[in-house]
């Protein structure tokens, strides 16, 4: 554990020394709140909210995840980090704790930008559900962060994260709040994870939970966990034998 908190606090001083990560990280989805919703009221205040908090969310778990992976793994210091006697699973929970960080503070500009132009009314127990299904929902999203970060290249990493943040986000309906998507994206987009943590933010802010949503996404989980460990392992292998 001390291991974990000493790693999370130099990562998370390391980041916050670089505003090009910093000012991205937490400008970009309330920039797009500001720009496709807060002048439009085709969109719900609450539904609007709940997508765009999980909007922001995902650009962490992407870019932090997949990007930093792909970056560090061609580090002299991971390569050193991996000569000493602190575990994967120690690197990983500290990674997960600094995504954490920014996540938390990304979600919260959209919230207050949210609260400002379009003020969403939800009671302390809905603001509750929703962080909890922001926290539990991203679990697939970092999984598949992790396997972008060791699956691609360096040069790679950054243009597969763009693609899948901003493509699984708009096919998902995280844009446009629920049924409103084009027709041949809306038959597709029930498939996509971004849907299903969309539908699991919506209920969370409705308060109409399904069950469904939460088998499905716990699915996807293990398929990008699968997809992780294996990308961890393809990497050891190549790397370290």
């Amino acid at each position: 554990m001390r291991l974990a908190a000493a790693h999370a606090r130099a990562q998370t001083l390391e980041l916050a020394r670089h505003p090009s990560f910093v000012v991205p990280t937490l400008a970009f989805p309330a920039l797009f709140f500001l720009f496709f919703v807060a002048p439009s009221s085709t969109i719900a205040p609450r539904e609007a909210l709940a997508s765009y908090l999980g909007f922001a969310v995902l650009g962490v778990a992407f870019f932090q995840f997949g990007v930093g992976i792909a970056v560090d793994r061609v580090s002299p210091w991971e390569a050193y980090l991996r000569t000493l006697p602190a575990t994967p699973l120690t690197r990983f929970a500290a990674r997960i704790a600094v995504a954490a960080v920014f996540g938390f503070c990304s979600a919260a500009v959209v919230g207050a930008v949210a609260i400002v132009t379009v003020h969403p009314s939800l009671s302390w127990s809905r603001w509750a559900s929703l962080g909890a299904a922001l926290v539990l929902g991203s679990v697939p999203f970092a999984l598949l962060g992790i396997a972008i970060g060791y699956w691609a290249t360096p040069r790679g990493a950054l243009p597969a994260a763009n693609l899948l943040y901003l493509g699984l986000s708009y096919a998902g309906g995280l844009w446009t709040g629920p049924g409103r998507l084009p027709r041949s994206v809306e038959s597709l987009s029930p498939y996509l994870p971004t849907r299903q943590y969309g539908e699991l933010l919506w209920s969370a802010a409705l308060g109409s939970l399904r069950l469904g949503t939460v088998g499905a996404l716990a699915l996807f989980a293990s398929a990008f966990g699968l997809a992780a460990v294996w990308g961890y392992r393809r990497d050891e292998g190549s790397r370290f034998r």
